[in-house]
């Protein structure tokens, strides 16, 4: 007898499907370490080195990055005995358990060993997306124009703010809500009906909000996903409505890895991309090049 599916007809439902997919037809790489960054900057460091986000590596050295500053997944992190015993396990399995989870540090650690599948799947597929100098996504936003926001990117709010835009943040945390000309941060996702643009804080595929979040946005014509927790497989992304995604591409995992456990921002060892469907094969194309690899 089958048992029931614990997931949900959802992104992370399809997300899943397909990294068994890959496990169906190649020999994923083991679990090597699970790095986590200090509770604080060191020298000014930038967002993704300034303990926000853990590192899964697999045995060949690929990261896959995820967010532990939900609730107090980073100290749940750093307290989990598990943690130490993941060398040698299986990416798949904790991929598996993380998707089942709540939320918490096992999501967390899902969720980075899922991107690390992902980015080993592009590596193997020969596939590198596009460098973006962009941090919005490629955003061409007029005066005038209602954006949304998803999540409080708030080195991005002067700079949206001087072009004229109206901008509309959704926020979960009553702390942060703010009202000053052109800007209003609300708790409300209703109040991003008539945007037209949106930008979206990786963060929503942790939380379980994603679909929620996506609904409230169906009057976006252009809608981008950032953040160093971005990358995994696009494609139920863009099938639901995404438009772009915005992560962060190592490109030197030693030195990544060393400047994130000591709070340094990446520097060189890490570029951002922006992929959009246009520029992507779609995880078939990829599982067919694997497959002739093989």
């Amino acid at each position: 007898m089958t048992p029931a599916n614990p997931f949900p007809a959802s992104y992370t439902h399809d997300y899943l499907a397909q990294l068994e997919r890959l496990g169906s037809i190649a020999r994923l790489p083991s679990v090597k370490a699970l790095h986590l960054p200090p509770r604080e900057a060191a020298d000014g460091a930038r967002a993704e080195a300034r303990g926000e986000f853990c590192a899964l590596e697999l045995a060949d050295g690929t990261l896959g990055l995820a967010y532990v500053l939900l609730d107090d997944t980073h100290g749940e992190l750093a307290a989990a005995s598990w943690r130490h015993d993941l060398t040698g396990s299986d990416a798949l399995d904790l991929v598996r358990a993380g998707f089942a989870a709540p939320g918490g540090a096992l999501r967390s650690a899902g969720h980075a060993a899922a991107a690390a599948l992902t980015r080993w799947c592009f590596d193997s597929a020969g596939f590198v997306p596009p460098a973006s100098g962009d941090s919005v996504g490629a955003l061409q936003a007029e005066p005038g124009e209602r954006v949304g926001m998803i999540g409080l990117f708030g080195p991005l709010i002067d700079r949206l703010l001087a072009r004229g835009v109206q901008l509309t943040v959704l926020e979960l945390r009553e702390d942060l809500l703010d009202a000053r000309p052109g800007l209003e941060v609300t708790l409300d996702p209703a109040r991003l009906r008539g945007c037209q643009k949106v930008i979206c804080t990786s963060t929503v595929l942790l939380n379980d909000t994603l679909d929620a979040v996506l609904a409230a946005c169906a009057d976006a014509r252009w809608l981008a996903m950032l953040g160093p927790g971005a990358g995994c497989l696009p494609d139920g992304l863009f099938a639901r409505g995404v438009t772009a995604l915005g992560g962060t591409w190592i490109t030197d995992g030693a030195a990544y890895v060393a400047g994130l456990v000591e709070g340094r921002a990446a520097g060189a060892a890490a570029r951002k991309f922006t992929l959009t469907p246009a520029d992507y094969p779609g995880f078939d194309a990829l599982l067919g090049r694997l497959s002739r690899s093989a």
